[in-house]
């Protein structure tokens, strides 16, 4: 039997495919351009349903949204004024205890260096004697040809030291990183100026927020509108939950890392890495690792056993987070798979950068939520948790458990 369409469909034709092709090559070859577009709205989306509840909460003490968005702008600006007062004093003064001490850690990194250079050229000059005398040897030891012996050919010029040596190539390899100066400082003016589109953008956003989300109603078939209301409603009770669990999150590392480097490295320099633990704990996983740098750095400039001090302080961190604060407040709102995140981790610096981490968490729970309602309730509606849960031990080839 012939397959019909419905009255008055009628099929898409050839040239709606190769438009379509089209704009995907389009959009596939542009990406690099429109990576920051396309952060910036995903960052100002959910960053304004995550502050969304605080405005509508504000909005009955300030008599509108107008007012209650403005308060909430003030204190973000206040705060990052305050960090930024925080992190320049401290930050300036370590910078110039390094560069003071960079002279001396310069030259003892080339003590063992020049010694290995010698050593290579002493063994080289052994080498090439010690060759030279078997030549010599074999040479005397050899009969007189009848014929005339060949004009012998003048040995080469022994082998100048390369140019590559280890000081050379490290010293290549400083230049080179300080030549990247550019680059770092470009990639820096395209982060910041990402932050301040999506801060202007949350703005405006949370002061009139209808006609945002009315555009992406617009942009669904009217028969869908129940499921993306369902998948949207989901989305906007997830992102409070998230923001104030990391927040707290933020607070406690912040805190904690405060109190413990307080008699290792005083008052100033606590307060300043207490600030970077607390704010690079916004980035799962990775974020508490990359803040132990620089207090290992500033611990290395006193000397003795303070870097070994910092680094169990920061390991003690490290346990008491993994072990009570993300199994408390976040693990706990979020039931994120840690695999989850980081896989997206790597696709979104992968596809937009440093600014990616940002949205990584968010985006493993908004394709959780969509999964959800598209397609696990059309295909998998009779699956439960516990029959996924069953095939995967049996995949695995794990008993179950038995129930007394």
């Amino acid at each position: 039997m012939p397959h019909r369409t419905t009255l008055g469909a009628k099929p898409p034709s050839i040239a709606f495919y190769v438009l379509l092709a089209a704009a995907t090559l389009i959009c596939i070859q542009a990406f690099s351009l429109l990576a920051p577009i396309l952060l910036s709205l995903l960052l100002i989306l959910l960053i304004s349903l995550a502050l969304n509840p605080v405005v509508s909460r504000l909005r009955a003490l300030t008599g509108g949204r107008s007012a209650a968005t403005g308060l909430v702008a003030v204190t973000v600006l206040a705060i990052i004024g305050m960090t930024g007062w925080a992190f320049y004093g401290p930050m300036a003064a370590s910078a110039s205890l390094l560069s003071e001490k960079l002279p001396a850690y310069w030259e003892r990194l080339q003590k063992p260096l020049i010694r290995m250079e010698q050593r290579a050229v002493l063994s080289e000059e052994k080498l090439q004697a010690e060759v030279s005398t078997e030549i010599a040897a074999s040479t005397s030891a050899a009969p007189e040809p009848r014929t005339k012996p060949r004009p012998r050919q003048p040995a080469p010029p022994p082998p100048a030291a390369e140019s590559g040596s280890l000081r050379s190539s490290l010293g290549g390899m400083l230049t080179g990183a300080v030549g990247q100066f550019s680059s770092v400082a470009f990639n820096a003016a395209e982060i910041l100026v990402v932050l301040v589109t999506v801060f202007f953008g949350v703005t405006f956003t949370l002061m009139n927020p209808r006609p945002v989300f009315g555009a992406m109603f617009a942009l669904v078939p009217e028969r869908h509108h129940p499921r993306a209301l369902i998948i949207l409603q989901r989305t906007t009770r997830f992102m409070p939950g998230w923001a104030g669990a990391t927040l707290l999150g933020m607070l406690s590392i912040g805190l904690l890392v405060f109190l413990l480097m307080w008699p290792i490295l005083g008052f100033t320099d606590a307060l300043v890495l207490g600030l970077i633990a607390g704010v690079l704990e916004a980035i799962p996983f990775i974020g508490p690792i990359l803040s132990a740098v620089p207090a290992v750095l500033l611990a290395i400039g006193q000397g003795g056993m303070t870097p070994l001090w910092v680094i169990l302080a920061y390991v003690g961190v490290q346990t008491l987070e993994n072990n009570v604060i993300v199994p408390l407040l976040v693990a706990r709102g979020m039931k994120l798979h840690p695999l989850a995140v980081i896989l997206s981790m790597l696709l979104c610096v992968a596809a937009f950068g440093l600014l990616g981490v940002l949205i990584a968490a968010p985006l493993v729970a908004v394709v959780t939520i969509v999964h959800d309602e598209l397609y696990r309730k059309r295909f998998l509606s009779t699956v439960t948790d516990a029959d996924l849960d069953r095939l995967a031990g049996q995949a695995l080839h794990e008993k179950a458990a038995r129930t007394t």
